[in-house]
């Protein structure tokens, strides 16, 4: 089926809707080579259509052992060509047949390229795949002119655990409450392999329950939407400092940084992709990141007791955070890295040293 991509300030992309049906979010891009499933099924893509910059997808097909959550939480999927016959002896369905499954729109035979450099320029927008049984280009212009921005979204409450579960570890020294603002299964893996016992929470769980006695530490995790827009999340994770270690992770990053006190700014176009490349400034090191973020804490705005440990090389934003005498740090990007580079894993072992300090 025939169709049109219409963003926000009027650009209109040709292309094609093969599932038979269109639908809007923010037009972001990527620039992953790999990881198409992960990706979707990232809740931090939650409300986003996903721009793939590589021009062939689907090539490996669909893995159930690459999700990153229960189903795929972006709101559609903008690409070149997808492939209808994976070749790869793991696979267990193809990529169109799952999204639409799952009712995901996609789009393909679209110019990535001359859309990817719009948006660089233009900026991230909202927008929507209209589709010929839509109705008129005009009409869909109309509707993508009123579509809401992404800054002021508040999306945790849609993607976050609805009840406290629990990942035991038999070996484990430490027990740590996670705070679940839209958390990658990659990551409570890896927080798991670093000897951690796991008990996950609800994203608007009080500091009261996750300062139970019981627990060594707080893990904030990632997630989607505008961390300005959740104040009740900010004024509980204010709550926390000070009494446990901390470690944050994207938006847990975001939301520390506005319970420091400071604040957030949406940037032009984000930082999403599996080759970012971030400065360790206490260190010197450069680390190749996975990244998938549309928000930036200010650095401006923190307080003295507040250092910024990194930075990213491409536009100088704050990659990481670390408070001059209390047991918490934070990252923007994802250590965890699944799809992508393990330039940053070692963050998990941190989490665990500062652990180990406060028990000193």
């Amino acid at each position: 089926m025939r169709a049109h991509l219409i963003l926000k300030d009027g650009a209109v992309f040709r292309g094609r809707a093969p599932l038979g049906f269109g639908g809007g979010g923010e037009a972001v891009f990527t620039t992953a080579m790999a990881g198409y499933q992960e990706i979707l099924t990232d809740p931090s893509f939650a409300g986003q259509l996903v721009t793939m910059t590589f021009p062939e997808q689907g090539i490996y097909g669909i893995h159930s052992g690459l999700q990153e959550s229960s189903k795929p939480w972006a709101a559609g999927m903008l690409c070149r060509r997808v492939s209808g016959t994976p070749d790869h002896r793991l696979s267990e369905s193809d990529l169109g047949g799952w999204l639409k499954r799952h009712r995901i729109p996609l789009m393909t035979e679209l110019d990535t390229r001359s859309l990817t450099q719009h948006i660089r320029d233009a900026g991230s927008q909202p927008a929507v795949i209209w589709t010929e049984s839509n109705g008129s280009l005009e009409a869909g212009m109309a509707k993508a002119s009123v579509l809401p921005d992404m800054t002021g979204q508040a999306l945790c409450p849609a993607v976050s655990c609805r009840e406290r579960y629990e990942i035991a570890n038999e070996d484990a020294r430490f027990r740590v409450a996670v705070l679940d603002g839209g958390i990658k299964v990659s990551i409570l893996k890896l927080l798991h392999l670093a000897g951690l016992h796991l008990e996950v929470f609800p994203w608007d769980t009080p500091a009261s329950e996750l300062l139970a006695t019981r627990f060594d530490g707080v893990f904030l995790s990632n997630g989607p939407g505008d961390p300005a827009a959740l104040p009740g999340m900010q004024s509980e994770v204010a709550k926390l400092v000070g009494n446990r270690p901390i470690f944050g992770i994207c938006l847990g990053h975001q939301l520390l940084g506005h319970a420091f006190g400071g604040s957030t700014f949406k940037l032009k176009f984000g930082h999403r992709g599996a080759n970012q490349p971030v400065i360790d400034l206490q260190t010197g090191r450069v680390e190749i990141t996975a990244q998938n973020h549309g928000f930036a804490v200010d650095d401006k705005t923190l307080p003295l007791e507040i250092e910024v440990t990194h930075r990213h090389l491409s536009d100088g934003t704050v990659e990481g955070l670390r408070h001059k005498s209390l047991p918490i740090f934070s990252l923007q990007h994802h250590p965890e890295a699944s799809p992508g580079p393990h330039d940053a894993r070692g963050a998990f072992g941190r989490f665990v040293q500062l652990m180990e300090a406060h028990h000193a």
